[in-house]
């Protein structure tokens, strides 16, 4: 039985109560490993997390292959540095919004965890997603619950534990590979994914190389590393230190209602259990802890590797029902609700978080509505500042790039509103850009002399298209000689 404080309720933040937070569950004294064997959880949130999982795996397989407007629904193609989200195709000359779009989704992150807490990471991360509602489930269905996965790693090999073995292993691998060409669809698109599969090797050499190491890393990570991606790689588990307080609404154990925790007797009169008077509700069955993914006991209060599962939920309202309790002896709550049965959602925190997230959502969307569809970009050739043509005339030598970021076709002549400007183009008079793709050139700005009253004179360039709309308008500067 664990020691008491005030009134016969253990103090969970005294400090020789805290020495579990000194070492993770997963490592024993010596720094080995130690493998967990959670035991099968089942219960509403449990089936709940079940349900939401199958919706995301559906969505994560079948969006590679959704097209708006001819482009993938969402394709981060970094090494072209083309990105597409929605349908919307984004250039590095958008990197502006894609910085505000992940800032935003950092504060939301933040905002979510200091009110929520870890929450995330037990219903829609994609790694517990994966280890837990698919390569566990495989686990369960080949070699058994807990107990029967400890007898089967502790037994000597023999037929039976290698055909079992070898069937885990081999649909885990055929898995990884899998995800391996979904999560390389979000990259290159599903259509090089296809074509890297089917084409010769040696067409394919690189992608074939990249699908055969995320391959074998995804196999890693379920096969082998497992909660220790939760515990010891993910830095969000870190953030918690900062970003929770005890108004944050976690998986909290009713410490006031369950301590002191002791076994159940049973009564002599009318064959049921009951408990001693002095013990509270929690009967120190340990299923709390046999069903954690990551090994810990959340009756030592909050941990970094807590990921907010549930498992836990589940199987104490399962053990309530049963000696006739209430439920929620663990629940979601804060420290603050168990404590004084009150909670605080709005905080000074959370209230400030809030105010930045708005802030920073009204300025995503006042970029994205005045996302440029054309985008202009002049410079003055370098090397030189001017030319002088005859004693009345002065050119500049300019370059310049088109990007087309949508799918119409455009006509493109350059003016500007400067007096009796000429724009002289070099090579290809007809300017004609594609849909989607860039086009470079140069041209020279030619201004009589008289009309320069400064040495370094600011003029606009205006790109229009065919039927007379501007497209985009770029200032620059024009020099020439010292004026007469």
């Amino acid at each position: 039985m664990s020691d008491l404080g005030k009134n016969g309720i253990r103090d969970f933040y005294d400090e020789e109560e805290e020495a579990y937070r000194d070492h993770i569950a997963t490592v024993d004294k010596d720094g080995k490993r130690i493998w967990l064997y959670p035991k099968k959880p089942f219960g509403p949130f449990y089936n709940w997390r079940s349900y939401l999982s199958y919706f995301y795996l559906i969505i994560f397989f079948v969006m590679p292959f959704i097209k708006v407007n001819g482009h993938p629904f969402l394709m981060l193609n970094i090494l072209e540095r083309k990105f597409v989200i929605l349908g919307i195709v984004f250039y590095p000359q958008d990197f502006h919004l894609f910085l505000m779009a992940m800032l935003t989704f950092l504060v939301s992150i933040i905002l979510f965890t200091v009110v929520f807490g870890r929450i995330f990471c037990g219903w829609v991360c994609p790694q517990t997603i994966f280890m837990e509602m698919v390569f566990r489930k495989i686990e369960y269905w080949i070699e058994g619950d807990a107990n029967s996965q400890r007898k089967l790693n502790a037994t000597s090999w023999n037929a039976d534990k290698i055909k079992k073995k070898l069937a885990k292993h081999a649909i885990f691998f055929g898995l990884a590979v899998l995800i391996s060409n979904t999560f390389l669809a979000y990259i290159v698109g599903i259509e090089e994914v296809i074509r890297i599969v089917t084409d010769p090797i040696q067409l394919h050499i690189v992608g074939f190389i990249a699908m055969l190491v995320f391959s074998f890393v995804f196999y890693g990570v379920f096969a082998w590393m497992r909660e220790q991606v939760c515990t010891s790689i993910c830095p969000y588990g870190r953030l918690q230190g900062v970003l929770l307080d005890k108004n944050s609404i976690v998986i909290m154990y009713d410490w006031i209602r369950g301590e002191p925790r002791g076994k159940l007797k049973k009564a002599e009169t009318n064959n049921t259990y009951m408990a001693l008077p002095v013990l509270g509700d929690c009967i120190d069955c340990k299923l709390c802890v046999h069903v954690c993914p990551t090994g810990i006991d959340i009756r030592n209060g909050t941990q970094l590797e807590c990921v907010n599962c549930t498992a836990c939920i589940d199987a104490c309202d399962q053990v309530m029902d049963k000696i006739g309790k209430p439920k929620g002896l663990i629940r979601y709550d804060s420290f603050t609700g168990v404590e004084s049965k009150v909670r605080k959602i709005f905080t000074a925190r959370s209230i400030t978080y809030s105010i930045i997230l708005v802030i920073l959502l009204l300025v995503n969307v006042g970029l994205w509505v005045n996302r440029a569809e054309v985008e202009a970009t002049v410079q003055r050739s370098g090397g030189q500042l001017y030319q002088m043509v005859g004693d009345s005339v002065v050119t500049n030598l300019y370059n310049f790039q088109l990007l087309n970021k949508t799918p119409n076709l455009y006509q493109v002549k350059i003016e500007s509103d400067f007096p009796k400007v000429e724009i002289q183009h070099i090579g290809n008079q007809n300017l004609e850009l594609m849909q989607e793709s860039q086009l470079k050139g140069s041209f020279f700005v030619r201004v009589p002399r008289e009309g320069l009253s400064e040495k370094k004179t600011k003029i606009t360039l205006q790109f229009i298209d065919q039927n007379g709309e501007e497209l985009d308008r770029i200032q620059t500067y024009f020099f020439g000689p010292n004026p007469k």
